[in-house]
Order: C-alpha cells, then structure tokens, then sequence
C-alpha cells in the first residue's frame, strides 16, 4: 500500500481529535493509500514536518487546512518536483476553488489520490511565498489589531474585526508608495495596495481567477476613497471580493517594486502578516508548484 504524508493544521480548534484522525485515515486507506498524519499546532511544526517528507524523498504532501496551511506547506514544497496536495478544511480556501478542487473532504481525498499533476505559479515578496494574493496597507493593519485582540482579549474573529475596522476607519490612514513596475515609476497616496498571484480581475469583481500559470503578477492600488469607500475595501478585501475596478489602477508584470518612507511595513501574503523592510521586491515564480488538480 503506497504511503503519503498528510499535514493537517490542528491548531485553529476545530476538534481534530482521535477519532476524526481514524476517519481521515480510513478515507485514504479506502483508495489504497496509507497515510501518515501529523497534527500540527503551528505553522512552524507544519513547515518542519513538510521539510522532512521532503528530505526523505516523499512523492506528496498533503495540507489540510485553510490558505495560511496551504501556503506553509507550499512555501517548502515550490521549487522541487514534489507533488502538493490539498484538502481544503479552511472557511475561504480561495487557493482550492480557483484550481477546482472538490471542497468536500471526501472529494478532496480521491482528488489527492486520482487527481493528476498541475504546474502553477507562486507569487513571492522579500522571499516570502503567496499562493493567492499580498496586500499592504489598510488590511494588514486590520488583520494585525483582530489577532491582538483574539489573543489577548479573548474576543471571537468577527467581534474582534468589527472592532479593528472600526479602529482603522477612524485612523483614516494613507501611505505614500513609488511603484516601480515594467520600466516606469507611479508615485501613488492610497489606503490599500494589492498584489495578486495572476489576475483576479473578472468583470467587475476581484475574488476569483480564471488560471494560475500567466507567470504574472497583477497590481491594483486603490485610489483616493472615502471613509465608506475604505470600509468597502476593507470588507471585500477580507472576503477576497474588492469590488467596483473602477477604483482602481491595475498593472500586470512579471515582477514589481514598492518604495516607502517607512522603515518597517506590515505586509499580508495569504492572510497571515510579517513586518518587512522596504522596499518590497515581489516577482512572480512562474510554474514553480505542482500540485494535484482534479482530471480532465
């Protein structure tokens, strides 16, 4: 019986006890496949355990979890030809749906094991991995202050959002970026900058991508909105749905550079944020992931 490693992120509370292991276990065991799962409490437990499979030459690796997991595993897996596979346990799993993997645990299991081999993009910035999108401004921040107060208030995600938001609305804030970007120079004031791994632009809606190996990255930078028109940044931007493009500049390159006065900038790659120190080079790893995608 062929052997897999699956890490699935135990950490988020959602009761991933003995007995759903058992269960997990059972689901692969019915396609043929033993696997051998790590419950892991952290993204660096996640990371570790995905550099070991990787060491001891394993075929895949499997995340189970929302985008901040798949991008874990994925930041050790993009580059080597081991195989990612993905079973979307998250409540946005915005990297699964764009490439059509099947949302139910059941479905997803056989797609790890039937599915075939696909090559798609990574979006990276000052050496850190996106799957889906980066953005800096308004929505790192709001992201930073709900975290604080989850962890040290105790208060549930969406109070805790309502309250940051609110926070960042009064603060109003503004920064003064030069995009440098396909040989020219764009000085912008804007409240919101978001970079996407390939084009998210459909209509007028931003939340869903039609491919993911363009070896493109697509900037939009919000322009001067008001307070209601943050607020809507802020709410979509959660949601991965900013909407009404006509509020935005929209770039496409390969790779692309932000200046800032700022010593220190707050940058979101798929949700999670990490201080980084300007500038920020980002660029586009063209087919630099495999990963099991539904067959045709």
């Amino acid at each position: 019986m062929n052997k897999i490693v699956v890490i699935v992120n135990a950490g988020a509370g959602l009761g991933y006890c003995g007995g759903w292991t058992a269960a997990l276990e059972e689901k692969f065991r019915s396609h043929g496949v033993e696997p051998d799962i790590t419950l892991a409490k952290s993204g660096d437990e996640m990371i570790a355990r995905a550099e070991r499979a990787l060491k001891e030459g394993a075929p895949v690796v499997v995340a189970g979890g929302g985008d901040g997991t798949i991008n874990a595993v994925a930041s050790v897996l993009a580059g080597t030809e081991t195989l990612l596979g993905v079973l979307p346990l998250g409540t946005l799993n915005h990297f699964a749906k764009d490439l059509k993997i099947p949302l139910e645990l059941d479905d997803a299991v056989a797609n790890v094991v039937h599915g075939q081999p696909g090559k798609v993009d990574v979006g990276e910035v000052n050496g850190r991995i996106f799957l889906n999108n980066s953005s800096l401004g308004i929505y790192p921040d709001i992201v930073r202050d709900r975290e604080q107060q989850q962890k040290h208030l105790g208060r549930g995600k969406w109070p805790a959002f309502g309250r940051a938001l609110f926070a960042a609305l009064r603060r109003f804030p503004f920064m003064n970026v030069r995009l440098k970007i396909n040989g020219d120079e764009h000085l912008r004031r804007t409240p919101f900058v978001f970079i996407g791994n390939n084009e998210y632009l459909q209509g007028l809606t931003l939340g869903a991508r039609e491919r993911l190996d363009s070896g493109k990255l697509c900037l939009y930078v919000a322009q001067k909105p008001t307070r209601l028109g943050l607020l809507r940044y802020a709410a979509h931007a959660l949601f991965g749905k900013l909407e009404a493009a006509r509020d935005f500049d929209v770039l496409s390159a390969s790779s692309l550079e932000i200046e800032t006065r700022h010593h220190h900038l707050r940058v979101a790659t798929d949700g999670e944020v990490t201080v980084m120190t300007p500038p920020l080079r980002y660029r586009s790893r063209a087919a630099a992931l495999s990963v099991i995608v539904p067959a045709v």
